[in-house]
Formats: structure tokens, C-alpha cells, sequence
């Protein structure tokens, strides 16, 4: 009897310590830096730019922006560079699927300026999943290092715990063990190879991710939805190009998560020094403001409740699963907002089929509420409607928020590591018509069929709908 007692008591000590691991590390502010928001500033430089993939007379078309403006800020670059990608890989199937070799195109960009210019500092941050988690190191990345650019990956042991029921566990037993280059298991993401670890996969399961997606130069900075990985190249994405003072604000952001990831950040100061003189007062048109992580998450709230019965909400999206937002969303209608959704429809992921979780259950929900939102599905040829964005049209002006950042738990609640921008333009000027142009264009299927009527991909699932409520509620996911 005793005996049996004492392996009771051992079980219960070995669950109940991981999850008092888990409530504490759930209670631990986020790190230094994380969480930023700018002050305001005028600038007459703020362009809006887009990858869109679409079916036009039964053929794929692509218009692709991003990172041709991407290539012409590294030819432009005189003192520095400074990118911060998360998916940054070849990484997908290669013996049932082919696409454009992205990250090779950006890694032989790099490393030609870096030729070109050998006392440029250039610095990459990305993220540990390009490497499986410190399993192997991908040829690609072996050439930036090679050619004397500094590459930081994120320490995401110091980003707080987006699924607690597992990194409880990991933390209290899994973590010590560290890494290892170990290979003997199939690379779930790169079924050729590398092969992997049983620690790769322990240390994949916490979820975590730098997510951010931008580029700085002295002269301009660009924020996207766009990953520099070849199985996304045909995604449809949104950026915003900026210049001016707001530079400084996306320089001290990134400067922070070098600080946590271990790296110099003393070149930091030199290349603010580099940069244009900040003004002593801001001019321009527009309005801008740059914002990472849970202020993103703020700032989508202040546009949505501020919206009122004469304005537009236009949103477009790859993931919308958090549910104060979805609330707000609710009470908008209510209020008489018109609320216009695009929804990637979740089922494709680089060749994998998904299953609509968590934009269809979400979907129905709003459009079972007394006042419901418009919504049409993006017309999906195997890619994904990846942007991420909330437009408010009022009678005076267009309020955009987009950049890296779902409409998820994960990516807005201090998990993640996000950067968005906040544009605040004049109706009638270039970048509010940039951005209400892409979004008619899609909305009405001007020139091509970019958009799905609502009904034609409904699904009302009760099975899918937990499903989602569990996984958004507890991190049990990956969106």
C-alpha cells in the first residue's frame, strides 16, 4: 500500500511541477524592448506595395513586388542593411513540388553587396526554425557567414510560453538537455533531408517563432507579410515602404531582440548615426507609427471600436482566430460598421492539404450573428492569402495597420515577435488610394477572379469550431 502511495505521490510531483512551471512562466513580463510602440511622425513617404497570385483565363498570373523593392533597397544601401526574416529556406518536398529558389535569390543578393562593399556591416536575424533548431545549418546561411555577414537567430527561450501545457513540461525536463546535430529522424519539413532529432522536435513543439518580416537600410525601411522562403514565393503579400524618422524607431526594435539573442548591438548606435538627422518637428501628409507584438493588438482595437455607422472596415487576412477581436467585430456590427473580410480559406500549406481551421469556423460564427459582416474567400491555386492587414475608411482619411502579425492569440498577445505599421493618410492622397485600389480590385474580381463568394467555401462545423476554440484558448496549435 505504501508503495503504491509513493508512485502516486511521485506522479502527481512530476505533473504538478511542470505546471507551476507553466503558471509562473505565464505571469513573466516579456522581454526588454518587446512590445513597441513609436511615437508619431509626418512623412510624405509611405507606399504601399503587393504580391498577388491569381487565375486570369485559366492560367496562373503572378504580380510580384515585394522583394524586387526588397533587391532594389540592397543595391540602394550605402552604410548598412539590417533583415529580420522568420522563414528563411528551401524547405518543402522536392520530390512532388518545384518552386522559385527565394532564399538562394536573396542570400546571392546579400552576398554580393557584401563583396561589393566589405566594411558594410549587413546583419540578418531570423529564426531557429530555419535550422531545425540548431540540428544542422543550410548551405545558404553557411554562405552569409561566409561572406562576413553576421547572422543572429533569435534566442526564442526568452519569448513567453504560447503553449503552457507543453513548455511547462519542456522547461522542467526537456530543455537541459540542450541541442544536438544528431540526424536519424525524418526531417518533417524537409522530407530529403536533413534528417533531424528527437530534440529538434521537442524543442519545435513550444511553438515559438520570431515572426517579423522587414528591412532597413539608412534611407528607407520595408515591412511585409512576405517570407523570404521558396515554397511561400507564390503567396499573395502586402508591404509598406517608409523613410524619415520612423527608421530610428525600427532600428531600436530590432536592436532589442540582438540584445536577448546575445549579439552586438554597439553597431546599432553607429548605424543611427549614419542615418539622416532626425527633425526636430515632422512634415508630411501621412501619418505613421511603428508597432510590435501586443501594441499591434492594441491598435486594431482603437480602429475598430472607434469605427462608427458612416465608416469601412476592410481587412484582409491569412489567420483571424483571436477573440477579442472577433468580439469587437461583433459589437462594430451592431454599432452599423460595414465590416469587409478577406479570408484565406486555410486549406493549402506548401503542398499539404489543411483542414480550415481557424478561418472557416470563425466565419461562421460572425456571419451567424444578428448583423453580419460581408466576407469573400480568397481564390486560393495551392498558394495562401498570407497578407495581414485592418483598413478603417472614414469620410476624412484611411487608417491601415499591416505587416507581419495574424489576427491570432500567438501573434498579438506577446508571444511572437511581430512588427506592423500604422499609416494614417488623407482621403484622395496616393497612399489611400494605393491601398482602397488593391482592395476594390480584389473585392469586385476587377480584371480576374481573385475572390470567392462567401457561400461557395462555407463550412459550419461544430467539430471544427471546438477544435478551434481548444487550440486558440491553449496553443495546442501552430496558428
Amino acid at each position: 500500500m505504501k508503495k503504491r502511495y509513493f508512485f502516486l505521490l511521485v506522479f502527481v510531483v512530476l505533473i504538478l511541477i511542470p505546471l507551476v512551471v507553466a503558471g509562473v512562466r505565464y505571469f513573466v513580463p516579456v522581454t526588454s524592448g518587446v512590445s513597441y510602440e513609436s511615437e508619431e511622425y509626418q512623412t510624405d513617404d509611405a507606399g504601399f506595395l503587393y504580391d498577388l497570385t491569381y487565375t486570369e483565363n485559366n492560367e496562373i498570373t503572378e504580380e510580384q513586388e515585394i522583394f524586387e523593392e526588397i533587391y532594389t533597397m540592397i543595391d540602394e544601401a550605402e552604410e548598412f542593411l539590417v533583415l529580420d526574416m522568420f522563414l528563411f529556406n528551401d524547405d518543402y518536398n522536392h520530390d512532388t513540388l518545384d518552386f522559385p529558389p527565394l532564399s538562394q535569390n536573396l542570400t546571392d543578393k546579400l552576398t554580393a553587396k557584401q563583396e561589393e562593399n566589405p566594411d558594410m556591416d549587413i546583419i540578418f536575424i531570423t529564426d531557429r526554425i530555419n535550422t531545425f533548431y540548431d540540428t544542422y545549418t543550410p548551405p545558404h546561411i553557411e554562405q552569409l557567414k561566409e561572406a562576413g555577414i553576421e547572422v543572429i537567430f533569435t534566442d526564442l527561450s526568452k519569448l513567453r510560453d504560447s503553449n503552457p501545457l507543453y513548455s511547462g513540461f519542456y522547461r522542467t525536463y526537456f530543455q537541459w538537455f540542450g541541442t544536438s546535430e544528431d540526424q536519424w529522424l525524418m526531417n518533417a519539413l524537409r522530407p530529403q533531408g536533413p534528417e533531424v532529432n528527437i530534440r529538434s522536435y521537442l524543442t519545435m513543439l513550444n511553438f515559438k517563432a520570431n515572426h517579423r518580416k522587414l528591412i532597413i537600410n539608412e534611407k528607407n525601411g520595408l515591412i511585409a507579410s512576405a517570407n523570404p522562403h521558396d515554397a511561400s514565393a507564390h503567396h499573395s503579400n502586402i508591404a509598406v515602404k517608409l523613410s524619415g524618422d520612423i527608421l530610428y524607431d525600427m532600428l531600436e526594435s530590432e536592436r532589442a531582440v540582438v540584445n536577448f539573442s546575445g549579439g552586438n548591438t554597439r553597431v546599432f548606435s553607429d548605424f543611427a548615426d549614419k542615418m539622416p538627422e532626425k527633425a526636430e518637428e515632422s512634415e508630411g501628409q501621412y501619418t505613421v507609427k511603428l508597432i510590435t507584438e501586443k501594441k499591434i493588438k492594441d491598435n486594431i482595437l482603437e480602429i475598430v471600436n472607434s469605427a462608427g455607422p458612416d465608416d469601412i472596415l476592410n481587412i484582409g487576412l491569412f489567420y483571424l482566430s483571436d477573440r477579442d477581436i472577433i468580439e469587437a467585430f461583433k459589437t462594430a456590427l451592431d454599432r452599423g460598421v460595414e465590416i469587409n473580410m478577406i479570408l484565406d480559406i486555410n486549406q493549402d500549406a506548401f503542398g499539404n492539404e489543411k483542414n480550415g481551421v481557424p478561418n472557416r469556423p470563425v466565419a461562421d460564427e460572425l456571419m451567424n450573428h444578428d448583423t453580419q459582416p460581408n466576407i469573400r474567400w480568397y481564390k486560393s491555386s495551392g498558394e495562401q492569402y498570407h497578407a495581414k492587414f485592418i483598413m478603417l475608411e472614414t469620410a476624412d482619411e484611411v487608417i491601415f495597420n499591416g505587416g507581419s502579425a495574424n489576427f491570432t492569440r500567438r501573434n498579438l498577445d506577446n508571444y511572437n515577435l511581430e512588427t506592423n505599421v500604422v499609416v494614417m493618410a488623407p482621403q484622395g492622397s496616393e497612399f489611400a488610394g494605393e491601398v482602397t485600389a488593391y482592395y476594390d480590385r480584389l473585392w469586385m474580381n476587377d480584371g480576374a477572379e481573385y475572390t470567392l463568394d462567401y457561400e461557395e467555401k462555407a463550412e459550419a462545423s461544430l467539430f471544427k469550431t471546438m477544435m478551434y476554440r481548444i487550440q486558440e484558448l491553449t496553443g495546442l496549435s501552430t496558428f
